[in-house]
């Protein structure tokens, strides 16, 4: 047990296990050699003197590090982030369409061409002619909803 007490040995560790942190990203490996680098200053100060202290201090020291500071640091580095618009009818609501078929007069089904494809489409009740361009108000289940637009091309 000899071997743990080399202050030396816990060092060249320590800086190791920091530096492989640029290959093992996570904040954990960064840590541990944070740990032994503690421990290797404790031996030398003298405060830890056998080798069965020195593996208690890694392990009290890497694991008091992991919990107390992993998340501070993780909120100091905080990477990019974005967030995105879940509910994905509100990017279509309002957005122009043309007419395929007719669309009306009453519930009847027709077809518009939106973002390249064709999708299923009602109206409110007023005929929609093809060609014509209609205006998405909501979306039911796959099916548009849509009204005449006001003179809008798309």
């Amino acid at each position: 047990m000899d071997y743990f007490v080399n202050a030396s040995d816990w060092l060249v560790v320590g800086v190791l296990l920091m530096l492989a942190e640029i290959i093992v990203p996570g904040g954990i490996v960064f840590f541990l050699g944070l740990a032994s680098i503690i421990v290797a200053i404790a031996i030398w100060l003298g405060i830890v003197s056998t080798g069965t202290g020195a593996l208690m201090a890694f392990i009290v020291g890497s694991m008091g590090l992991i919990i107390g500071l992993r998340g501070f640091m993780f909120r100091m580095a905080e990477g990019d982030s974005t967030k995105g618009n879940t509910i994905e009818i509100l990017d279509d609501i309002d957005q122009v369409v043309t007419v395929i078929s007719p669309i009306g007069p009453g519930d009847s089904e027709g077809l518009v061409c939106f973002r390249g494809t064709n999708w299923k489409a009602v109206g409110d009740g007023r005929e929609i002619a093809a060609g014509e361009s209609a205006r998405i108000v909501s979306r039911e289940n796959i099916t548009l909803v849509v009204v005449p637009a006001e003179g809008d091309l798309p």
